[in-house]
């Protein structure tokens, strides 16, 4: 039986296993699917280090309270440029302005009082109401309050009436370089202490930006420009200066034809004031929890009375949706009491917010961080999970600047 020929049906199976047989070894190969492509801004914020942020912030401590109007003011200016140089954001400049005499600062039932009226040089209302308990809040202006000698002597020569200075970069878009996000934070500070905090914090976030976004495979469709003000802390007279200096100059080529914009047209101001403590109201005794409280998150504030409150709001938004997607550890919140920051002299010309660690008007300005403007805001004062909100305000930042301004990789 082994013998008998194939039948007609095994005939015809194996005559259409041989065409198909031929027909997989004619065939091309057929090309695999690429590799999904990563995530530049994913990429980007993974550049952002925890160890890094606290090692700038610790640089720029070793200025102390960075005075506005004194010899450690200046010389935190030219580490500042010099770091930024050294990131690859060379084409460094600054605001170059005269201020006088400080204010006085007045206690917190003297603040109070006057805040009403706004009659104090940087006191602006629509700050949000206080609720539950809060903690007395003022400037120390006694400098022997610290107990530290070494710092003591460095905060020691008061403030000098004369020639100001702000310094910055810009990251020049490759697109459309005559428009531009600002990203900012001012670097001066009172209280005799380090300023760590305020506004170390915010300083050393957009150093860290700056520093991200000036590597060289990094390019932008829009420009970023990355801005360090002084005399904040006497009422925002740094970026009062650059406002009046520059806004009318926005969007022109100089010289014309070249292609190059000193002053891009703002298309956004994202501030920076106070990145780290969040730990919660005061208690009924005046204290504050020493522990980072768990449901810490980033604030980002607009001004609901601006004229461009609509368009803020909507560059909240996207910091908010940006956090979300990017951040690691801590969310972030969107608020309408903007007030007593740099982007607010911005905030009727271009869409303007201020990211902190907490409300400005209801929460910091009720006692919310005992070390505001205080000999204690020192670098030791904080631990890595206080870093750990500021490095999550430079991812929420980061993330929605790259977005933004186009950011992509070479």
């Amino acid at each position: 039986m082994n013998d008998m020929p194939p039948q007609p049906n095994a005939k015809r199976a194996l005559r259409v296993l041989s065409a198909l047989t031929a027909l997989v070894l004619a065939a091309p190969v057929l090309a695999q699917p690429a590799a999904p492509t990563a995530d530049p801004v994913r990429v980007l914020v993974k550049r952002l280090d925890l160890e890094r942020y606290k090692a700038t912030i610790k640089g720029l401590t070793q200025f102390g309270d960075r005075r506005q109007g004194t010899a450690r003011n200046r010389a935190a200016l030219d580490w500042i440029e010099a770091q930024l140089k050294s990131y690859g954001c060379t084409n460094t400049e600054r605001v170059q302005y005269t201020f006088g005499a400080e204010p006085v600062h007045r206690t917190a039932p003297a603040r109070a009082a006057v805040a009403a009226g706004s009659d104090e040089p940087g006191l602006s209302v629509g700050g949000g109401r206080s609720r539950g308990f809060t903690r007395k809040t003022g400037v120390n202006n006694d400098p022997d309050a610290q107990p530290d000698a070494r710092i003591r002597a460095l905060n020691a020569p008061p403030a000098v009436p004369g020639p100001r200075e702000s310094v910055y970069c810009t990251k020049v878009g490759t697109g459309h370089p005559g428009e531009m996000y600002i990203v900012s934070a001012h670097m001066d500070g009172i209280g005799f202490g380090e300023a760590a905090n305020d506004d170390g914090s915010g300083t050393a976030l957009v150093m860290e930006l700056a520093r991200v976004f000036s590597s060289p495979d990094v390019q932008t469709d829009r420009s970023i420009r990355f801005i360090l003000w002084n005399n904040e802390e006497t009422g925002l007279n740094g970026a009062k200066a650059y406002v009046a200096q520059r806004a009318a100059l926005q969007g022109k080529e100089s010289p014309a034809g070249s292609g190059r914009y000193p002053e891009p047209k703002w298309l956004g101001v994202m501030q920076h004031d106070m990145m780290l403590f969040d730990h919660g109201m005061p208690r009924a005794d005046g204290s504050v929890s020493p522990e980072q409280r768990p449901e810490a998150d980033v604030n980002i504030e607009f001004q609901a009375a601006s004229k461009l409150a609509a368009q803020s709001q909507e560059l909240a938004g996207v910091l908010q949706a940006a956090n979300e997607r990017y951040a690691t550890d801590y969310p972030a919140t969107v608020g309408r009491h903007m007030t007593n920051t740099d982007s607010t002299p911005f905030m009727d010309l271009a869409p303007a917010v201020s990211l902190r660690e907490n409300e400005r008007g209801a929460q910091v300005g009720s006692g919310w961080d005992p070390q505001w403007h205080q000999p204690t805001d020192l670098y030791t004062t904080y631990s890595d999970k206080d870093f750990l909100l500021g490095l999550n305000a430079a991812q929420t930042t980061l993330s929605a600047t790259a977005r933004l301004a186009g950011a992509t990789l070479r």
